[in-house]
Formats: structure tokens, C-alpha cells, sequence
């Protein structure tokens, strides 16, 4: 893509993205807004997934126990700031998103390690298989916790809070969403450009090649991993303030098809693929379902005609159209 359309296709961007829930409220749909923040939080997920799946070739069936876990972190810790119960009888619980959301990450990041310790031995389907099964162990284990809602999932009454801010506001926690999705997209674009991404992207095209070089492609797999989990649980955390509620349908291996999905449909190892899949699958299952009840149907067919035609996913197709207008 031309840099010159590139610029101006992120300054046009940024201007939508800012101005979104002012010209949303001034047309009288408010609701759009709220759809925004899905698709921020949405994006932040499958940018997280796209780094162990674009750059590192780790095809995960399992980051929906990253997402679902970062929103339970949410939700346990605003759950025992009410009742004012320790959690697990060794800390107190929280509201702040200051505190909730690095501890979300954290949570997530050890799960991760652990997860990629020990599948990351193997490879391809084997792989595939053990993410699997892992999330779906997570998945079992959160619909038997009765004190946490069980199958019912978690209410969380209020988003945590943040100082200054009036994160009850839709408005305000759209802003939240979109600065720290802002630093999230700069983050992975550094990280792609980095000796490390580089190193990685090798990795992910001959491991033989770069381990005779003298590199270390399990170390490099599992950092990737580790930072992909951790950048899904930020995800999840935010999910469950958006929603003030969290489920264990958030940790069935379902969601993880869903977030894999978003990231072919935008482009599988670009950087605004994954933004831009996301968005559009949201976007889709939200005009489509309130059209007919068997939108899954037309949904399907939309997202082979695209994948089908671009070879490349809606990141591909926006480059074509940047070729051609310069």
C-alpha cells in the first residue's frame, strides 16, 4: 500500500474513531457506540490471537480461556469487593480498573505460560488439540464454581472505577477502550518490526533454518504465546466491564473459532487485519441477526465470499483498492 494512502487512510480513521459517539448521539442511535467499544475490544482480542497465529504459525484453539478468564479476574474481584470477603482468604477484592485489569493480564500470562510449556512440545494438530482441551478444562471448571455463578455467569453490578473518569458513561469508556486499543495496535506494530518479531516470523516459516542460525525457536514460541495470552485476558477484562457480566460461554472453545475467524477474515499476519476482522464480524452479526433469525446462515456465505475472493482476508482487499487509486 502506497504510503501516502496508508497515512491517509489512518489520519480518516482516527477522525471516524474519535468522532463516532458524538455523530451517533447528534442521529439518535447511541447504540452504535456500544457496538464500537465490542469492536475495540473484539480487535484487541484477535490482534493478541494474530501474534501467536500470523507471526508465530501457532494455530491456538484455546485463547478463549485467556478471554474468559481475564473477564472471571474481573468479575471475582469486584464479586469479593462487595462482600468484602478475601479472595481465596489471602487479598482483598477491587473495583478500580487500574488494579483489575493488570491482574487480569498477569492471571492470564501464567496460564499461559503454563499452557505453552507444555504444547508447545508438540506441534500441528497435537498442538491444536492440547489448546483445546485446556480451554475446555477451564470451561468445566468455571460452570462447577456455584460461588462464582456457575452456569449462570457473574453479574458485575458497576465497571470498575478509574479516577477522574465516569466509566458508568458509555461515552467515556468507549475512550478508555479506544486508548488503549491505540496502544495496543503501536505495540504490535513494533513488535512486528523488532529483531524478535523478525526472529519469530522465521521461526514460524522453518524452525531448522533458525535454530541452525543459533536461535531458540521454543523460547521464542512461548514468549509469543505468553504476550498473545496476556494481550487476550486484557481483552476479557475489558469485556466483562463493557458487559458488567461474565459467563462461562466467554470460555468455550466456540469463542476461540470466533476470534480465529476474525483474524482470517481481516488477514492472518497483518497488523490492521485483525482490527478490521473483527470489526466487520461484529458488525455483521449484529445487522444480520436483527434481519433474520437465521443470520449464521448468511453470515457463513458472506465471510467464504470474502476470504474466497480477497486471498487475503479485507486487509488484502483495502491494499488493492489503495494500488488502484494511486
Amino acid at each position: 500500500m502506497p504510503s501516502a494512502f496508508k497515512l491517509f487512510a489512518l489520519a480518516i480513521g482516527a477522525v471516524v474513531l474519535i468522532a463516532l459517539p458524538f455523530i451517533a448521539d447528534g442521529i439518535g442511535m447511541p447504540a452504535a457506540t456500544t457496538l464500537a467499544t465490542s469492536m475495540l475490544i473484539y480487535g484487541i482480542a484477535a490482534a493478541s490471537l494474530n501474534l501467536a497465529l500470523g507471526y508465530g504459525g501457532l494455530v491456538s484453539f484455546g485463547h478463549a480461556a485467556f478471554l474468559g478468564l481475564g473477564g472471571y479476574v474481573v468479575g471475582i474481584l469486584y464479586h469479593h469487593f462487595v462482600s468484602g470477603d478475601p479472595v481465596f482468604g489471602w487479598f482483598a477484592g477491587t473495583n478500580q480498573l487500574i488494579v483489575s485489569v493488570p491482574a487480569a493480564m498477569l492471571v492470564c500470562g501464567l496460564l499461559a505460560a503454563a499452557i505453552g510449556a507444555l504444547s508447545l512440545r508438540t506441534s500441528g494438530v497435537q498442538f491444536i488439540m492440547i489448546t483445546l482441551a485446556f480451554a475446555q478444562m477451564l470451561f468445566f471448571l468455571f460452570v462447577s464454581l456455584k460461588a462464582y455463578g456457575g452456569d449462570d455467569g457473574l453479574i458485575i453490578r458497576r465497571r470498575n472505577a478509574l479516577p477522574g473518569l465516569d466509566t458508568r458513561d458509555d461515552t467515556t469508556f468507549y475512550f478508555v477502550c479506544l486508548a488503549i486499543a491505540a496502544v495496543c495496535w503501536l505495540l504490535l506494530q513494533r513488535f512486528a518490526r523488532s529483531r524478535f518479531g523478525v526472529v519469530l516470523s522465521g521461526v514460524r516459516q522453518s524452525e531448522r533454518r533458525m535454530a541452525a542460525l543459533g536461535f531458540t525457536p521454543y523460547i521464542y514460541k512461548l514468549v509469543a504465546f505468553i504476550v498473545s495470552g496476556m494481550g487476550t485476558g486484557l481483552a476479557g477484562a475489558l469485556l466483562a466491564n463493557h458487559l458488567r457480566f461474565v459467563s462461562p460461554d466467554t470460555l468455550h472453545w466456540t469463542k476461540s473459532g470466533e476470534l480465529m475467524v476474525m483474524v482470517v477474515l481481516g488477514g492472518v499476519g497483518t497488523l490492521s487485519g485483525p482490527w478490521l476482522g473483527a470489526a466487520a464480524l461484529v458488525a455483521l452479526e449484529a445487522i444480520l441477526a436483527a434481519w433474520s433469525e437465521n443470520w449464521q446462515i448468511f453470515l457463513g456465505l458472506v465471510l467464504l465470499v470474502v476470504v474466497l475472493l480477497t486471498r487475503g482476508g479485507l486487509d488484502r482487499l483495502l491494499r488493492l483498492l489503495g494500488r488502484r487509486s494511486s
